[in-house]
């Protein structure tokens, strides 16, 4: 027999199936939908939590509890998310100093001029990723936003983890729901970092394509 947190999530997700709560549309507040299931409100809580984590709804800070839209997903490949489209970017930088695991992250000493671009991809008014980009100061072109030289060696470290408190906040995702965290670093010839990046995508909507290109050592026969 299901737990009332299981019920109450079946209930409502069917109702988003049927199209009786339409995307978009806010759910009736914590209190009403608690006394509507006659549960108490951490039940409610936690059966809103699991529509949370599958993407259904969204809870925005001060408004409610509402439908997501169909999730547009996405594939990481080559340092590039696609498709782009259905989303725009909001990008906003900030000079800082260098410290703490940025100090080994760019390969600088402690204090070192940085400007941080923080690009967040938006799917409508959802959040939809996020990603920090750190570049030396000296390294910033007079025209923004900054772009990742095409010559640059690039070497990624991916992790699955759940989300910082930040990050759940920011993208209004559960702090249980698994995200892909991708760390880029990027340096020229000499070995020097010209940026390093950090992107998070939620793991209900995207996915990462990483291709290997094998060579063949023909090796010649000796008669």
């Amino acid at each position: 027999m299901p737990s009332l947190r299981d019920a109450i999530a079946d209930d409502l997700r069917a109702q988003i199936a049927a199209g009786h709560l339409e995307a978009g549309a806010r759910l009736p507040s914590e209190p009403r939908l608690a006394a509507q299931y006659k549960v108490s409100t951490p039940t409610l809580r936690n059966a809103l939590s699991l529509l949370q984590a599958e993407g259904l709804i969204e809870k925005i800070h001060g408004k409610g509890n509402f439908v997501r839209h169909p999730l547009r997903r996405l594939t990481y490949t080559g340092g590039l998310l696609t498709p782009d489209t259905d989303l725009y970017v909001t990008i906003r930088t900030t000079n800082l100093r260098a410290r703490g695991d940025l100090i080994p992250l760019l390969k600088v000493p402690s204090r070192t001029p940085l400007t941080e671009f923080l690009y967040l991809t938006h799917q409508r008014e959802s959040p939809h990723s996020l990603a920090r980009i750190y570049v030396p100061q000296d390294l910033v072109p007079a025209k923004l936003p900054w772009r990742r030289p095409g010559w640059a060696e690039t070497q990624e470290t991916v992790t699955a983890r759940v989300p910082t408190p930040e990050e759940a906040s920011t993208l209004r995702i559960s702090s249980t729901l698994a995200v892909l965290a991708i760390t880029r670093v990027s340096c020229d010839t000499t070995g020097r970092v010209v940026e390093a990046a950090r992107l998070v995508l939620p793991g209900d909507r995207a996915n990462a394509l990483f291709i290997s290109h094998h060579t063949t050592e023909e090796r010649g026969t000796e008669e």
